[in-house]
């Protein structure tokens, strides 16, 4: 186990609020607690980045917002829109899940030119692009072949999931994603991380990035 401060922590975690019956009230108070705490974002649903952006202005915190989200199913035009609206609203890191249909088919082009074409987008507005491969659904050939796609592609994170599927991350799979992807592109590990010994093992197999809904309750576990 590594030990780091809880400064170094917060900084790693992206303060994440994504459940549909979310209100306003809920929205300010997860920013409110990114600002005590100096957490790296708060991911949160696209309809909040507009409030979300003006609670966290002149700081550090960066609004965080999910496209294509949860299923990765929307034409490439969607997303391009989705992400295009978001940036315009104030968010400055796109989770992006991977077009999960053209991947099972094999349709690795289609795949590839999706990123690539919200990489640019997110590029020429000084923005972050992780893609979301959702691990649980992949075996492990898949995992490879998805961390090469990603790669190829440009992304700044391969994130391993929404946490609205049959699970969230794993060890392994923050091992084999490390492995199989471009040395300067980072993993962050989402889904099911909700304690400080679990996130410590998420960091130590190579994530650089922890999504989770327990931040603060992760926080205060540490002494």
């Amino acid at each position: 186990m590594i030990k780091i401060t809880k400064e170094k922590i917060a900084g790693l975690i992206d303060h994440t609020l994504l459940k549909q019956t979310a209100d306003t009230d809920d929205l300010k108070k997860i920013c409110y607690e990114s600002l005590e705490y100096n957490f790296a974002s708060v991911c949160i649903l696209p309809m909040y980045v507009h409030e979300a952006a003006a609670l966290l202005k002149g700081s550090r915190v960066a609004v965080c917002t999910v496209i294509g989200f949860p299923m990765g199913a929307n034409t490439s035009y969607t997303k391009l829109k989705e992400t295009m609206n978001a940036l315009e609203l104030g968010a400055s890191e796109i989770d992006m899940v991977i077009n999960l249909p053209a991947f099972f088919n094999k349709n690795y082009k289609y795949v590839v030119d999706e990123i690539l074409s919200i990489k640019e987008l997110c590029k020429q507005n000084n923005a972050l692009l992780k893609v979301i491969v959702e691990t649980c659904l992949l075996d492990e050939q898949q995992k490879i072949k998805v961390s090469q796609l990603v790669s190829q592609a440009g992304a700044d994170f391969i994130k391993t999931s929404t946490g609205f599927s049959t699970g969230g991350a794993t060890i392994d799979d923050v091992l084999l994603l490390r492995k199989n992807i471009d040395a300067n592109m980072k993993v962050k590990a989402s889904g099911g991380i909700r304690d400080y010994a679990t996130l410590l093992k998420m960091i130590d197999a190579g994530a650089e990035r922890i999504g989770s809904s327990s931040g603060i309750k992760i926080i205060n576990e540490i002494v």
